[in-house]
């Protein structure tokens, strides 16, 4: 958990979009160390994405492909291997060093890579989900049509006859993100709201503005912690 006493090792969760990396990197910009787990998860797809000519993060979305395509579920499938594959390299590095510090800037998919993965995720880390309101979802789903990043669908992108793609993203995107709600909740030792978020001041004395974040998750850890015991 935060507190003075312990290193700070906060790892962010949610849906693309929600602004993990832009939390992430207030709160490295004193310094703190960071992790990007995009870009583990190109560095480990880098063979295949250099062999189609891809790279960034928009060229593994390329690369996977539109659901509904016919290499999409062995990429889907090779793109999670390189997650869990990424994260048990961070975790093993952290369970290696207990004074380590860390902020991670998790993938959407985190959720799919496994209880042995989630379990000690939770052991090493904050683990801070935002989460976006409806609003904001119709956002994220725009984003996703203009600017598509990598994501897991895990079948549930069912088109209907004569349902063009984009459609189709429109329609199931926001099951995707019901589906994946309770599973971060699950995950996190606490949620922000995304639009709770937007209040925060742009920057505190130290100049970055994560001063302010880690403060609000401290109150909210506090808040729950305090029902949990009939506070």
């Amino acid at each position: 958990m935060v507190s003075q006493n312990s290193p700070l090792r906060i790892a962010l969760v949610g849906m693309s979009g929600a602004g993990k990396t832009f939390w992430s990197k207030r709160l490295a910009a004193n310094g703190r160390p960071a992790i990007s787990c995009d870009d583990r998860i190109e560095e480990r797809l880098s063979g295949p994405l250099a062999a189609a000519g891809y790279s960034g993060i928009n060229g593994v979305a390329a690369w996977m492909g539109w659901p509904d395509s016919a290499t999409y579920a062995q990429r889907e499938a090779d793109y999670l291997s390189a997650e869990i594959a990424a994260l048990d390299e961070v975790l093993s590095d952290l369970e290696r060093d207990p004074k380590r510090e860390l902020v991670l800037d998790t993938t959407g998919s985190v959720i799919y890579t496994g209880n042995n993965i989630l379990m000690r995720l939770r052991r090493q880390m904050t683990v801070v989900y935002l989460a976006a309101s409806p609003q904001e979802q119709e956002l994220l789903i725009e984003r996703y049509l203009t600017d598509p990043k990598p994501v897991l669908w895990r079948g549930a992108f069912q088109p209907k006859n004569g349902e063009t793609p984009h459609e189709t993203v429109a329609r199931c995107y926001p099951k995707l993100v019901a589906a994946r709600r309770q599973s971060y909740e699950a995950l996190a030792h606490c949620t922000l709201a995304v639009a709770e978020l937007h209040t925060l001041p742009e920057a505190d004395a130290a100049g970055d503005g994560g001063e302010a974040f880690l403060e609000k998750i401290q109150s909210q850890i506090a808040k729950k912690t305090g029902r949990a015991n009939g506070v």
